[in-house]
């Protein structure tokens, strides 16, 4: 019996082409994603790098996104090799422009570096959504369109605007806390299917009578 689709294909519904898993298309190291996140673009849905910029394998930062996200088309990540010394006169980055200019290089430690973005899991972003390097996104977060987050996202809420703010929580704190232990997205596949109903019910009392 099938329980889902598949979740290593790249389009889990061949009918809906600007669908993909993105998974099975990334090929960095530094980028982790886990199974049955999407990426929704009619024009290039498995170019999804092309949308994680300022990358670079020096900084050792990392791109961690958890399973059962769901990222509109436009969606960027900066990360930190987008970030330019600040303790110096100018923040103008010499040392990439060539021409002698190398010997300006700053050290690692003069450049303001965030830390890896972690996305957890079942996290919405809407289209065009920006996230700054070194971000954390809680489980269950809901990121509004043509936001830019600049700071961390609690668990279970909605954040939206440019710099982002908490709008609002999505369930009172008991039912985040439950589902915050339930940890659904962990189950295996069969044990979703059976589930479903109650997955996509903002009823508490169906949540706790999983099985």
């Amino acid at each position: 019996m099938q329980y889902g689709p598949n979740p290593d294909a790249i389009h889990p519904n061949p009918a809906i082409p600007s669908v993909c898993y993105i998974k099975n298309v990334i090929t960095r190291p530094t980028i982790m994603v886990g199974e049955y996140t999407y990426y929704d673009d009619p024009v290039d849905s498995e170019g999804f790098e092309k949308h994680v910029t300022h990358h670079y394998d020096f900084n050792g930062d990392r791109l961690i996104i958890g399973k059962f996200c769901a990222i509109g088309k436009g969606v960027e990540f900066i990360m930190n090799g987008a970030n330019h010394r600040m303790c110096s006169v100018t923040t103008y980055p010499f040392n990439i422009m060539g021409g002698g200019w190398e010997k300006s290089t700053p050290a690692i430690e003069d450049l303001p570096l965030k830390g890896d973005t972690v996305v957890g899991n079942d996290v919405w972003f809407g289209q065009n959504v920006t996230v700054l390097p070194g971000i954390h996104i809680g489980d269950g977060a809901i990121i509004a369109a043509n936001s830019v987050v600049a700071k961390d996202v609690p668990p279970y809420c909605v954040a939206g605007g440019n710099p982002s703010r908490v709008i609002r929580q999505r369930f009172n704190e008991d039912l985040t806390a439950y589902l915050l232990e339930l940890k659904w997205w962990d189950w295996p596949a069969d044990k979703i299917f059976r589930n479903l109903d109650a997955l996509c019910s903002g009823d508490l009392s169906r949540i706790q009578a999983v099985t």
